[in-house]
């Protein structure tokens, strides 16, 4: 007697799994799609259940190459649960792969604030920023849609047993207010600087990292401000700490350059800009440091 094929919701979404897991993905999508019906006729609403399909078929697509109908479910699936990690990290995915760069970005970034722990949204983000800079040049982030702000409901970044870098993890977790706070107070001061009132735009900056000191560009843009007024030290350690948070901010480790240059520590200035030039081999202002910096060693 011939197996009865699945027809409940939980049947249809382990079939869709088993034949994923083998690799079967267009199979595993018919699996996924008719569970979504058979939900969807029973009138009771289980978003948590639909969303996951949802995503489970949004990966199918991603593994297919179908990378607008990826982006459709995972909509679909961030709809109905918002936040979640799965379905953000595939509609990242899709749309990199669709060259639509801004909106991977922000899906990547908002990764992060769900769980700032994601090495693929790490990764992405990277990549995204050095892929921006490319196509729009240092104002590209005015080209990015709005980031949406996470509430602290959905954040899992601090939920982890104590580590070596449980410092980052126990410290205040900041509100979607004391976000949004910082974000406004940082470019208040970024338009200080703009005027020239460089002493004003860290009193802007400080204010800020008081609602949220997650930000390594509000560190490394207070580094400018104290290396313009010669605050040379301060410098250096506003630079260590956006390194802290994003250990590829080529500001950070430019103007650490600067400020190391300028206390006469030519081989710490030396190895910032070695590791500036690593991320980007043709930055011409830092390959004019390096040559400065290399005759005061001589």
């Amino acid at each position: 007697m011939a197996p009865q094929p699945p027809d409940s919701v939980e049947e249809l979404s382990a079939a869709g799994n088993e034949s994923f897991r083998n690799g079967q993905f267009a199979e595993a999508s018919a699996f996924y799609s008719r569970a979504l019906k058979v939900l969807q006729a029973q009138g009771s609403s289980d978003p948590q259940k639909e969303s996951v399909l949802y995503s489970n078929r949004a990966a199918c697509h991603l593994k297919d190459g179908n990378c607008t109908d990826c982006v459709q479910d995972c909509t679909s699936a961030l709809a109905l649960v918002p936040f979640s990690l799965k379905p953000l990290l595939r509609r990242a995915s899709a749309y990199e792969a669709l060259e639509k760069y801004p909106l991977a970005y922000v899906d990547y970034k908002t990764v992060l604030q769900v769980d700032n722990r994601v090495t693929s949204a790490l990764d992405g983000v990277n990549r995204m920023s050095k892929t921006l800079m490319g196509s729009y040049g240092p104002e590209w982030r005015l080209k990015l849609p709005s980031i949406p702000l996470v509430p602290v409901s959905a954040q899992k970044r601090w939920d982890a047993l104590p580590s070596k870098d449980s410092t980052v993890r126990t410290q205040r977790v900041p509100s979607a207010g004391d976000m949004e706070r910082a974000r406004v107070l940082k470019e208040e001061g970024n338009e200080l600087v703009k005027k020239g009132n460089h002493k004003k735009a860290i009193e802007k900056y400080s204010e800020s990292l008081s609602f949220s000191n997650l930000e390594s560009a509000t560190y490394s843009n207070r580094a400018l401000c104290h290396l313009v007024l010669n605050q040379y030290k301060e410098a250096v350690k506003d630079c260590s700490e956006a390194l802290k948070l994003d250990g590829k901010n080529v500001k950070a480790f430019y103007r650490r350059a600067q400020a190391y240059k300028a206390l006469k520590d030519y081989r710490s200035s030396l190895t910032d800009l070695n590791s500036l030039l690593q991320i980007e081999p043709m930055n011409g202002p830092a390959k004019k440091l390096q040559q400065e910096v290399k005759q005061n060693l001589n």
